[in-house]
């Protein structure tokens, strides 16, 4: 897919969503804070103001969702709420974000990097859900980390300070 689509792609999710919501555009969303509203994302509602300039959202391809899922849940405790079969987003507690099915992946791009107390631990449940160490931990001025591909084929990253 290229980035070209990709862009289409979630340009025409994001109506989706909002018809389903029954808004017809993005200023029609209430923001406001209410009394009995729940978090959408950690423990407290940003604000627009807080949020502008900020990363609000990651989306990923992946060539399989399920092992996706059972990958980043098992091993980084991401949780998972599905829109159809192609589609599945995720929350890691602080960031939130999606995965889409494609039929391949495309190296190259942002590289994501995650943090770990223990980046021994991390590697090998890493390998033992099936991702595959791509470059191997090097040190850095400030810490440590090492590339990986998870089932799907995204390259990420995670680094320590340990």
């Amino acid at each position: 897919m290229t980035y070209v689509n990709l862009v289409r792609y979630a340009v025409v999710c994001t109506v989706v969503i909002l018809l389903a919501c029954g808004r017809s555009s993005i200023d029609s969303l209430d923001t406001t804070r209410h009394d009995d509203a729940q978090p959408l994302r950690g423990d407290t509602l940003m604000s627009q103001a807080e949020q502008d300039r900020r990363i609000d959202y990651v989306e990923f391809l992946t060539t399989n969702i399920s092992e996706t899922k059972r990958f980043y849940s098992e091993i980084f405790g991401w949780e998972f709420t599905d829109y159809g079969p192609d589609y599945t987003s995720f929350s890691d507690g602080r960031l939130s974000g999606g995965f889409t099915a494609a039929s391949e992946i495309a190296m190259g791009g942002p590289l994501v990097v995650l943090y770990s107390t223990n980046l021994q631990n991390i590697e090998a449940r890493i390998r033992e859900y099936g991702g595959r160490i791509v470059r191997e931990t090097f040190e850095f001025p400030g810490g440590r980390r090492f590339h990986f591909t998870d089932p799907g084929g995204n390259e990420l990253a995670v680094w320590s300070d340990r």
